[in-house]
């Protein structure tokens, strides 16, 4: 799969420091549990090419997403 093909796949992703002073990325998924440590150094150029994907897609007018919820049924 690459970067830019879509999938139908739901993840949720946690972050946050560990005991031992690395910085975790953890995915779950069905059927996965990626624990991904990092450096502090590390974490912070992952930001910063996190943000510079963002931007990125902000000028190509990337969708906002979906909204939270779903469509609600008018009367």
């Amino acid at each position: 799969m690459g970067i830019n093909k879509e999938s139908e796949t739901a993840a949720n992703l946690q972050i946050g420091p560990t005991t031992l002073g690395m910085v975790r990325l953890y995915v779950e998924a069905e059927g996965v549990d990626l624990p991904l440590d990092f450096e502090p150094d590390e974490a912070d150029e992952i930001a910063e090419e996190l943000r510079a994907a963002a931007e990125a897609a902000r000028a190509m007018g990337a969708p906002k997403g979906k909204p939270k919820g779903g469509a609600k049924p008018r009367r």
